[in-house]
């Protein structure tokens, strides 16, 4: 479940794709029980995906689900998927709320903001220096809790702090870009999704705005290029607790999934395309012992342990993963390629 037809698709078609394999790798094998995928497209709106919930749950009957893919409508669907004791695992939402809910059924293979935000705000001001950082989020449940989580992390480490939100359905942001030019920042973080971080990154290079632009995991696709323009996307740093496969790719695992992604769906595997397997795959493994009701299923996922393709997957009690590496990404050439670990991660 996820946008998959909407303007920030390109985060959810990976993952979507990913789960896809992870079922066909599975059904493969000749299993005692075989698997279909049912796709829900909720666009990114709650309202949608708690239909599309209610549908999965009393209509279609499914055991298990991958997603919903952002933080927004995940918060809504939840408590659902709760009631009817059916596990979910997200290979993308990250705000930190939803692991506080107490949600015995739900799960997520990424690390939350409260680890993605601080890892980020600790390389503006490490890697970067950067000692003046205007902050803007979008509004939304992942956009605000990642901006705050990126602001408090910059203040306890005595980076001067401004910031600001805006519309990302509008198309005018000069209101917010007039407050950074005034600002005069060393860098500018966003909270939000690539669509509103591609527009507010061109509007900022035509008003003469050259600080260096970051953002998070919603951002971390080449559709933040094409709204931008390649010229101004130039150096824009992106973190992500996903890990993408690269061309100097030396894990063979890693390899391999990229190879056989690419022969399936004729491209290569993008954000969260791992994230996504993985989460397919943790279920898979848990039908695989046998387990075929929600009630079993969620068990099984209780107790994973195994190397996935992202991480070693296991969950703490709350349904967060036990593995929590932040990865930052620089647009370079007009493509998307991995610096590293942000904690080893150096700007040239």
């Amino acid at each position: 479940m996820g946008d998959l037809s909407g303007e920030n698709s390109g985060i959810v078609i990976p993952p979507s794709n990913g789960a896809q394999l992870a079922v066909d790798e599975y059904n493969a094998t000749n299993p005692k029980v075989k698997l279909e995928m049912i796709k829900y497209d909720s666009k990114a709106d709650p309202t949608t995906a708690v239909s599309l919930a209610q549908q999965a749950i009393k209509q279609d009957k499914v055991v298990a689900l991958v997603g919903p893919a952002f933080s927004g409508e995940s918060k809504q669907v939840g408590p659902l998927l709760e009631e009817a004791k059916i596990p979910s695992i997200s290979a993308s939402a990250t705000a930190v709320a939803l692991a506080q809910n107490g949600w015995k059924y739900w799960h997520r293979v990424v690390p939350n903001d409260g680890v993605q935000g601080p890892a980020i705000a600790d390389f503006i001001v490490g890697a970067a220096a950067a000692k003046k950082v205007f902050v803007v989020d979008d509004k939304s449940e992942y956009g605000k809790g990642l901006g705050d989580a990126v602001r408090g992390q910059l203040k306890t480490k005595g980076a001067t702090v401004t910031d600001d939100a805006l519309d990302p359905a509008a198309t005018d942001y000069s209101s917010t870009v007039t407050k950074i030019a005034a600002a005069k920042p060393d860098a500018i973080f966003f909270g939000g999704y690539y669509a509103g971080a591609g527009k507010l990154i061109k509007q900022l290079r035509d008003k003469g705005v050259t600080a260096k632009f970051f953002s998070a995991d919603g951002s971390l696709d080449k559709g933040i290029i094409d709204s931008a323009g390649a010229a101004q996307a130039e150096g824009v740093l992106i973190g992500c607790p996903c890990r993408i496969p690269t061309a100097a790719e030396t894990d063979e695992k890693v390899k391999k999934f990229a190879t056989d992604y690419k022969a399936k769906f004729g491209a290569d595997p993008l954000i969260y395309a791992t994230e996504g397997y993985d989460a397919m795959t943790t279920f898979t493994k848990a039908i695989a012992t046998g387990a075929t009701t929600a009630d079993a299923i969620n068990a099984a996922i209780g107790k994973s342990d195994f190397d996935g393709i992202t991480k070693h997957i296991k969950f703490d009690p709350n349904g967060e993963p036990s593995a929590k590496s932040i990865y930052m990404y620089e647009v370079k050439g007009g493509q998307i390629g991995l610096l590293g670990d942000t904690t080893t991660a150096k700007l040239g």
